[in-house]
C-alpha cells in the first residue's frame, strides 16, 4: 500500500521539496485516507493546512498538534511525518471520547530550508515573525523566489498577514518528531521531553577575488576566492568547536564558486553557513570568531569579504508545566523518559509565541537523520503517541 513516504521514494531516499507537485500530493493523498474523523479542513493564505475536529464547547481555544510533510533533499522517511500522522492517530485514539475543547492538527509548510533557504517558513509567517519578502531572500541563483513560487500555486503574497494568528488563539501546541540524535537510541529511553530547542543564526559569507586564468596566473599574483573561503571554512569549523562544550555547532553547507571553471582561479565564492545551539552567548562568541576570521582573510590573500545575514533566531524555551504533565503522563504508562534539549529546529519554536508548547522526541536509529537511513521502531512511534493522546485528553476534558 502506497504511504506519504512513496511521494518523492527514489533509490537515494525521498526528495519532497515545500510548494512541489509532490509535497501537494502527499498531504491530498494523506487527507483522503483520513476522511472518516470528519475533520474540517481549511488552508491558510500561505498554505499551512489545519484540520479541525470540533469540541463541546468550540468557543474554547482549540488544543493544537501537529509538523511538516516536505523534506530535504535525499530524505528519510520520518522527519516531520510522524509528526503529523501521530497526531492524526491520537485523533483516531480518542475518537470515541468526549473533548470539551476542540483539537486543530496544523500541517505546517516549508519547514525544511532546502528549496529557499530558510527553515520553519510556515510557522514564521503564521506567528508573524517574517513577510514573503523576507523568506524571499535566501533564493539560490536561478531559482524561483519564495514570492514567485506562492504566486505560482495560487497564493498571493500580498495578502499573508491573513495567516497570522493572534497570542492565545491556541490553548497549547504539542508536537511530536523524532531526535534526530542518538541521545535516546543510546540510553534506551523511549521518550524526550524536550526543554529548549536551538535556534539557527545562517548567514552568507561572499569572498570576492579576481577571476584569473589558472594556468598564465603565477601563484603569488592571484586573488583566489575558493582559498580565501576554504580558510574561513576552517574558521567556521574551529569557531564551533571552541564553543562546543555550550552545545554551540556551524556547518558551511553549501559553496557556490564562479566561475565554477577548472581553468579559471576563482573569482567569487559564496559560503551558506548554519550556525546554532541553545546558549546566546556562545553562540555570539562563536560568530564573532568567525567575523574575526573574515577580517584576516582580508589582509592575507587581498580579498574582499562580506556579510549576508539570513536569520538569527532566538533559542527558545518551551514550556516547563506541559514537560512535567507529559512526564507524569510517562510514569503512570510506566514509560523510560528523559528530559532533554534539541540542537535542532522546529515549527514548535515559534508556536510559543502563540501559545504554552511543549515537544515529545522519539528514538531514532544511531541519530541518523536528513540521510536515507532515517529510521524510528513503529513501537517507539506508538508509544509516543499513546503518550500525546493523553495529554490531549488531559488538557481537552
Amino acid at each position: 500500500m502506497a504511504g506519504v513516504k512513496d511521494f518523492g521514494l527514489s533509490d537515494k531516499g525521498v526528495t519532497r521539496l515545500a510548494y512541489t507537485d509532490l509535497d501537494f500530493a502527499a498531504q491530498a493523498w494523506l487527507l483522503e485516507q483520513v476522511k472518516d474523523l470528519n475533520l474540517t479542513v481549511t488552508e491558510d493564505a500561505v498554505g499551512n493546512t489545519f484540520l479541525r475536529r470540533p469540541g463541546i464547547d468550540n468557543s474554547l481555544p482549540p488544543i493544537a498538534m501537529g509538523s511538516h510533510l516536505d523534506t530535504v533533499i535525499q530524505a528519510g522517511a520520518y522527519d516531520g511525518i510522524v509528526g503529523v500522522v501521530g497526531a492524526l492517530e491520537a485523533l483516531y485514539m480518542l475518537r470515541d471520547e468526549k473533548l470539551t475543547a476542540p483539537v486543530e492538527i496544523i500541517i505546517f509548510k516549508a519547514e525544511e530550508s532546502s528549496r529557499f533557504g530558510y527553515a520553519t517558513m510556515g510557522s514564521k509567517l503564521m506567528t508573524g515573525s517574517a513577510t514573503p519578502e523576507q523568506l524571499s531572500q535566501g533564493t539560490k541563483k536561478n531559482d524561483k523566489s519564495f514570492v514567485e513560487v506562492l504566486r505560482e500555486n495560487g497564493y498571493n503574497p500580498d495578502n499573508y498577514a491573513e495567516a497570522i494568528k493572534k497570542p492565545g488563539y491556541y490553548k497549547c501546541f504539542l508536537e511530536i518528531h523524532i531526535e534526530q540524535g542518538k541521545v535516546l537510541d543510546e540510553t534506551g529511553e523511549q521518550i524526550g521531553i524536550v526543554h529548549n530547542i536551538a535556534a539557527p543564526t545562517r548567514f552568507k559569507i561572499i569572498v570576492d577575488g579576481m577571476a584569473d586564468h589558472s594556468g598564465a596566473t603565477p601563484m603569488g599574483f592571484r586573488k583566489d576566492a575558493l582559498v580565501a573561503g576554504a580558510k574561513l571554512i576552517l574558521a567556521v569549523q574551529k569557531a564551533a568547536e571552541e564553543e562546543a562544550s555550550k552545545g554551540t555547532v556551524a556547518t558551511v553547507g553549501v559553496v557556490d564558486v564562479e566561475p565554477s571553471s577548472i581553468n579559471v582561479v576563482p573569482g567569487k565564492v559564496t559560503l551558506w553557513v548554519d550556525l546554532r545551539g541553545v546558549d546566546n552567548a556562545s553562540i555570539a562568541k562563536a560568530l564573532d570568531k568567525i567575523q574575526h576570521a573574515m577580517a584576516n582573510v582580508v589582509d592575507s590573500d587581498k580579498v574582499i569579504v562580506s556579510q549576508e545575514m539570513l536569520t538569527a533566531d532566538k533559542p527558545v524555551a518551551l514550556s516547563d508545566d506541559l514537560a512535567y504533565e507529559f512526564a507524569k503522563i510517562c510514569e503512570e504508562m510506566g514509560v523510560k523518559y528523559r528530559h532533554m534539549n534539541s540542537g535542532a529546529g522546529h515549527d514548535a519554536m515559534h508556536m510559543v509565541k502563540l501559545a504554552p508548547t511543549s515537544m515529545l522526541f522519539i528514538p531514532c536509529k544511531e541519530g541518523i537523520s536528513h540521510n536515507p537511513a532515517e529510521y524510528a521502531k513503529l513501537e517507539d512511534i506508538c508509544v509516543g503517541v499513546e503518550v500525546l493522546a493523553k495529554m490531549v485528553k488531559k488538557i481537552a476534558q
